[in-house]
């Protein structure tokens, strides 16, 4: 069954280049993934701190194997002290 994932990213202020850099690393990564069907990064046009990813995966188990990926893991070690709250996941599927 097909994920649908849409992250939420509030990088603070001061980190907001650092953030895309990873982020946008993180895309350039991610699509290359066999599992992976779509992965975008969008930033919202009222605040440039917030990036929003929508992604759409294969399986759970493709997810799962996405998250184990370092570069993934590079984006975990900056949540703590560079944005501004843990990033909020929707995992959905069409009903």
């Amino acid at each position: 069954m097909k994920i649908y994932l849409t992250a939420i990213i509030k990088a603070k202020e001061e980190y907001r280049a650092e953030v895309l850099e990873v982020l946008q690393n993180m895309v350039k990564e991610t699509v290359k993934e066999q599992a992976n069907e779509l992965y975008t990064l969008h930033q919202s046009i009222e605040d440039n701190n917030h990036f929003i990813f929508y992604e759409i995966w294969k399986s759970e188990e493709g997810l799962a194997e996405h998250n184990q990926q370092p570069y993934i893991k590079a984006f975990a070690e900056l949540i703590d002290e560079k944005l501004q709250e843990k990033p909020q996941i929707y995992k959905t599927v069409i009903i």
